[in-house]
């Protein structure tokens, strides 16, 4: 018997019918991004092939996802970088072809199971706009328009997006996940971008190259346009459709690291295809004092080999996030009808239920502040020759270092260390050549009233070399100072030389001697210190395998047995392992507690009970 029948079945008694009408009219609450814990995106990016859209796109296929899986939320395509619309717009741009309204059936089969929708939606990239009107196109330094990047200071935004940001929000839609944003946004030297420029700084000079003067303020003038479109636009759909969740994926992250200055509902991004691992490690770690729900995206197939991932592949990918607190989907490709490969998402079943099974341990744990790596935002916009990218190996082969030596580390900026420098017992500058004077003081002071603070590379060493002498002479207060002179960064990520982690966890031992968490006899494990409902976690996760080099991982060596003590003002009364949910013997002596992890497969976390 199939589905299909069966729900036939089902619905031909009179008792049932009745029960199936009165759910119809109060069907299941959905849960808002917020409260999400787990997901899946669809996407295709329609171009002029799709001719027939929506002709396999059923709420049969759907029920199939939902019953698989039990996500919380799901993500189809809307509109991709090409700039044709999946579902059959009346603004304009729709794809050449449809069969039905495939929006309209994703909408109603996951309202139906209490599912909430989200749409896949490219912002500033929109090929098919500018192909129509090349007048809204971002002008680059040459004077060619971009092909791809629409201009954020040209009408694109209020004649094309924001009218179908509202014909969407109007099928119902719980919200938008919109592409190719920040990360898309480029300098542009269109005629409206010039006139605002000059009107803005009184400069008639316009610099199109870093030597040029005012090169700093020209980018600095961009990255306030973007921002000033997104909260346009933002705004617009709001008035419009108030319960509309608005999202632009990367914006507020580590690829536009500064503090959320525009009403978006949540934050995410899509980790790198490849080198996942280390990507969802950087890009979780910044989120996490961004103040805002969050989430982060695999993609579930290796963009190199264009084959799919494996479950445990995924599963560890997933881990990584959960461990930081943070929600999970993978991303799934559409067909170029928009129907779903069904048979892939058995893995994402799989995923799933590993998902689940550590919901209740992770989602919305708070981390336990242990070292504070610093992403200065100040030091990576004076860098940056873009408008927005993710370019920073000097946090990344710093944080890689630390995280592959056992250590606990957030990444922080100094909006996020507002008011809390203290809150850390260690933080590390990473090869940063410029701090803003009033916060390189607070770092001083911090140092002066009892923090630590480790200076990476001849950059930060320079900034601080009063105090470094101070400190050399006893003068500098109650705290540490030290600097390891060399730049180390770009090394590691090429090498991962263990030499350079062994002399860096040297210093890290001076200044911080007695860390919460301490792993004794593994090399391959992450470690997070959080809190949840009042108990202390110690998240382990198994990094072990050419998780950098090699697109597919089809097995995990388990990682153990090994040793974790952990600081406890007080003999605990008990250890578990969970979700593995095993009860763990300890040693308990002067404030320490020490305790042998048999063996861990991808996550488990120490849960300490007082």
């Amino acid at each position: 018997m199939t589905r299909r029948d069966a729900l036939r079945l089902f619905a031909a008694s009179p008792l049932t019918t009745t029960i199936v009408a009165r759910a119809a009219d109060t069907p299941p609450k959905r849960l808002t991004r917020a409260e999400s814990f787990l997901g899946i995106h669809f996407d295709f990016h329609a171009g002029p092939d799709c001719t027939e859209v929506g002709k396999r796109t059923t709420p049969e296929m759907i029920d199939a996802i939902i019953d698989l899986v039990h996500p919380d939320y799901l993500q189809c395509d809307c509109k991709g970088h090409p700039g044709y619309t999946s579902y059959p717009t009346k603004v304009g741009n729709p794809a050449p072809g449809f069969v039905g309204d495939p929006l309209r059936v994703w909408r109603n089969a996951t309202a139906r199971r209490g599912v909430a929708l989200y749409v896949h939606y490219s912002g500033v990239i929109d090929i098919h706009a500018i192909t129509a009107n090349p007048t809204w196109a971002a002008v680059k330094a040459d004077g060619t328009p971009d092909k791809q990047a629409t201009s954020t200071f040209g009408p694109y935004c209020d004649q094309l997006m924001i009218p179908q940001l509202k014909e969407i929000a109007g099928y119902g839609v719980d919200g938008i996940w919109v592409d190719g944003d920040c990360w898309g946004a480029v300098p542009d030297y269109s005629e409206p971008a010039l006139k605002a420029w000059q009107a803005a700084t009184g400069f008639t000079e316009v610099p199109r190259k870093p030597e040029e003067p005012h090169w700093r303020e020209f980018l600095g003038f961009q990255r306030d346009q973007y921002r000033h479109y997104l909260n346009h636009y933002v705004t617009e759909v709001r008035q419009a459709a108030p319960q509309f969740q608005l999202c632009s994926n990367w914006a507020f992250t580590d690829h536009m690291p500064e503090p959320v200055t525009v009403p978006v509902d949540f934050l995410s991004g899509d980790f790198s295809p490849e080198n996942s691992v280390n990507s969802a490690r950087i890009a979780g770690r910044y989120l996490v004092r961004q103040g805002k729900p969050w989430d982060l995206m695999a993609w579930s197939f290796s963009n190199k080999e264009h084959k799919q991932k494996t479950a445990v592949q995924l599963q560890r990918e997933a881990a990584i996030v959960l461990s930081l607190g943070g929600g999970f989907q993978a991303y799934f490709t559409q067909n170029r009808d928009g129907s779903v490969r069904l048979n892939e998402i058995p893995v994402m079943a799989e995923v799933a239920k590993f998902c689940r099974a550590r919901q209740e341990l992770c989602h919305h744990a708070v981390p336990v502040p242990q070292i504070g790596l610093l992403f200065s935002t100040a030091a990576h916009y004076r860098r940056l020759n873009s408008v927005f990218q993710r370019t920073h190996p000097n946090v990344d082969g710093i944080l890689l270092a630390l995280l592959e030596s056992q250590h606990s580390v957030e990444i922080v900026s100094e909006s996020q260390l507002a008011g809390r420098l203290n809150e850390y017992p260690l933080i590390v500058v990473p090869e940063w050549d410029y701090l803003e004077p009033t916060f390189r003081d607070s770092l001083a002071n911090y140092v002066r009233t009892g923090g630590n603070l480790l200076l990476i590379g001849t950059e930060s060493t320079a900034l601080f070399r009063a105090e470094l002498a101070e400190a050399h002479e006893g003068k500098l207060g109650r705290g540490l100072i030290a600097a390891t002179p060399q730049n180390i960064a770009a090394t590691y990520l090429k090498s991962f030389d263990p030499a350079i982690r062994t002399d860096l966890t040297a210093r890290v031992r001076q200044l911080l001697p007695e860390p919460i968490a301490r792993v004794i006899g593994a090399s391959d494990i992450d470690v997070n210190v959080a809190r949840k409902n009042g108990k202390l976690l110690v998240h382990l996760v198994n990094t072990s395998g050419p998780h950098r080099t090699q697109p597919i991982i089809d097995t995990i060596a388990p990682a153990g047995p090994f040793v974790v003590e952990i600081r406890q003002p007080k003999k605990p009364t008990k250890i578990t392992l969970e979700p593995s949910g095993q009860t763990l013997t300890f040693d308990y002596h002067d404030g320490k507690l020490s305790v042998t992890i048999p063996s861990i497969a991808i996550h488990e976390a120490i849960v300490v009970t007082d």
